[in-house]
């Protein structure tokens, strides 16, 4: 085993160990990953910003989008600890100014993600930091949204991936080639 892949382990191991189950949250049946425990350990917490960090400078990221809401507390220290720029995408109405908007299907609905139209510069590289990774309807629209502002998505980086859920086979086509890219799968 290489000292990388050791160094891996240690993460996801240590990160695992932050990441609490509730059972039956939202709703009898589903176990709810709850990370609080791992932004309450600032051990965890600063190795988890620092391997996403090391993403930014791996991808060429000129800056990150983070997701509302948890995909805020993940990469804006990200986008510091990297020294690049840090960019909100939220749920519709929430941004002032003019913006671009992203419908999207849910299991249950749909829903509306935005962005301010002046986020990106043309050719900027994009990062999309979130803190899971379910089935993928808001990470695509992310993807869309920084396409249409001009910039290039650089991957998506996630602290969770729920595998089973198959997020990862939906986001492959809109990713285009751009990495996917997990620090923990379950």
């Amino acid at each position: 085993m290489s000292t990388l892949d050791a160094t891996a382990d240690e993460l996801r191991s240590l990160l695992l160990g932050c990441i609490r189950d509730v059972p039956d949250h939202p709703k009898p049946g589903v176990t709810f990953k709850d990370i609080t425990p791992l932004l309450a350990d600032p051990r965890a917490f600063g190795a988890m910003t620092d391997a996403l960090a090391l993403l930014c400078a791996r991808h060429g990221a000129d800056k990150v989008v983070g997701l509302e809401a948890r995909g805020f507390i993940l990469a804006a220290p990200v986008a510091v600890k990297a020294q690049i720029g840090f960019v909100p995408v939220r749920k519709a109405g929430k941004l002032p100014g003019a913006t671009l908007a992203q419908a999207y299907d849910l299991e249950y609905g749909s829903a509306e993600i935005e962005v301010l139209k002046d986020a990106f510069a043309p050719g900027e590289r994009v990062l999309v930091i979130d803190d899971v990774l379910a089935t993928g309807g808001t990470a695509e629209a992310s993807l869309q949204l920084i396409r249409r502002g001009g910039a290039e998505v650089a991957g998506l980086a996630v602290l969770m991936e729920l595998g089973f859920l198959g997020g990862r086979a939906r986001l492959e086509p809109s990713l285009a080639g751009a990495p996917l890219e997990a620090l923990v799968t379950v």
